[in-house]
């Protein structure tokens, strides 16, 4: 009789019971009607959420992800500027999730906590630009960024949506989350893109903040013209968190802040940043409509060039007796070779006598190659420059004739610096740029200070009115002179 031979004794792996989801977030971060509710349940792939100082935020950042940790498909991100505020989001992390979520597991080396369904959540850091190397290759379907204004530019926010994807079929959505304050190295960016664009708590469509134009898809795409996704800013303030509301004491704390800190931290105000290198702007004051600009008087431009990043111009005339300048038309645009930001600006300036443009110096240096240099390419287009003042101490000269240029004349009770208001990125940024926390006597030169550079520029150009500078047309009277040579 043949023997039958047993088949090998396999054993079989309990599946986890899945956890509560809303019990889970209720220990961590239990939310209250309003906001907080809002922010774990929002459906829009980017949202920011905070404002006011006490609100939660970090709390709310490690609550949102736990939706997730029932999919063993499912990959997170929770990244901070650098590793020191790591270590205060991973204590609190420590803290919480082992209560939330019973059998949780944290690889220390790694820095990532591993649900029993196999989800994992890893919290890194992402200071300098470079670091996005970290995370090539990598897929997540939900990433956050607690204090995302710490981030001095949109660069990382942006590459990161880059490394959200997930498998077909995997049942889950794309997320991208973050936190913040107003104030900080990037609080122009962050305003642009999330507070500007709609009304608080609405969702809207994601636009480019250099253009303001909708993200679509493009044209010969089977869904050519559509937008792309949805973004919403959820507000919150200290008095959407009773547990440091209900005492008083955090916010009599706020309340003895100076002024600017006060409006940001307490009441959440985007409208000034912390540390604002010039507090003293007034869109009331220094912005007016626009009007027809005589064609004898001064212009000029000014530029600030960049490719990875962006390119900043700006349009001056000054007007005749007063010396008041009048900043009239800017041009803010990236990704453009600098031939093509020259054909962009003459065609612009089609018809203004532009008696002058000042450029950064550095365009000018050749960097190893034996063509033209970025400049002399923009002046064979016949867009003509001179170099802008770059030697020592120009960059603090130049923020004081900003300074100055603010001032009202206390002979004509006006501003000696005017806006046109179609020059929106120029207002929205000059009233945002932060000090230099280590040189008070200049901006955070990681802020947005391109459109800035260009204004300094151009400012320390010397400009000046000229004596025919006079425009007969706007004091023509009824009188005909016989002679008009010599006058009757």
């Amino acid at each position: 009789m043949e023997e039958v031979s047993e088949a090998p004794k396999t054993w079989a792996t309990p599946k986890p019971a899945p956890i509560d989801v809303e019990a889970a977030q209720d220990v961590i971060f239990k939310p209250n009607p309003g906001p907080q509710t809002d922010f774990l349940s929002a459906s829009e792939q980017e949202v920011l959420y905070g404002g006011a100082a006490g609100g939660g935020k970090s709390y709310a950042m490690l609550a949102d992800p736990v939706r997730y940790f029932n999919n063993p498909m499912s990959k997170k991100l929770l990244v901070r500027r650098s590793t020191e505020e790591l270590r205060e989001l991973i204590s609190v992390s420590k803290h919480l999730y082992p209560q939330a979520i019973p059998g949780i597991k944290f690889l220390e080396r790694e820095k990532t906590w591993i649900a029993p369904s196999g989800a994992t959540l890893w919290l890194s850091y992402l200071d300098r630009d470079d670091d996005v190397s970290r995370y090539q290759g990598q897929a997540f379907n939900w990433i956050g960024f607690d204090e995302l204004t710490q981030w001095p530019t949109p660069f990382a926010w942006n590459y990161m949506r880059s490394r959200l994807r997930t498998s077909k079929g995997s049942g889950l959505d794309l997320y991208q989350r973050a936190t913040s304050n107003p104030g900080g190295a990037g609080h122009s960016w962050v305003k642009k893109t999330f507070i500007d664009p709609a009304p608080y708590n609405t969702s809207f469509w994601a636009t480019d903040p250099t253009t303001g134009e909708t993200l679509a898809w493009p044209k010969g795409h089977s869904r050519g013209g559509e937008p792309l996704f949805r973004r919403k800013f959820i507000p919150a303030t200290l008095f959407d968190n009773p547990h440091l509301a209900d005492d008083g004491m955090y916010e009599a704390n706020l309340l003895s802040l100076p002024e600017h800190q006060r409006r940001q931290l307490l009441e959440g105000d985007w409208s000034i940043s912390e540390g604002a290198a010039f507090s003293e702007f007034n869109p009331n004051l220094h912005v007016i409509e626009p009007f027809d600009i005589p064609s004898n008087w001064t212009r000029f431009r000014a530029a600030d060039y960049g490719y990875g990043s962006n390119s900043g111009v700006l349009w001056f005339t000054v007007v005749p007796h007063t010396e008041q300048i009048i900043i009239y038309r800017e041009m803010y645009t990236h990704k453009v070779t600098a031939v093509d930001l020259a054909d962009m600006i003459l065609e612009a300036e089609s018809g203004d006598k532009i008696r002058y443009g000042v450029l950064d110096s550095s365009l000018w240096h050749n960097r190893g190659d034996t063509g033209p240099s970025l400049a002399e390419q923009m002046i064979l287009r016949g867009c003509r420059w001179r170099p802008a003042d770059r030697s020592k101490g120009s960059r603090v000269a130049g923020k004081n004739e900003v300074h100055r240029r603010l001032q009202v004349d206390e002979y004509t009770e006006e501003p000696k610096m005017v806006i046109f208001d179609t020059c929106r990125h120029l207002i929205a940024q000059l009233p945002t740029l932060p000090l230099d926390k280590h040189n008070p006597e200049d901006v955070d030169t990681k802020s947005e200070d391109h459109l800035y550079d260009a204004l300094r520029y151009g400012l320390m150009s010397r400009p000046r009115s000229n004596i025919f500078d006079y425009d007969p047309n706007a004091h023509r009277s009824k009188f005909q002179p016989a002679d008009k040579i010599m006058g009757y």
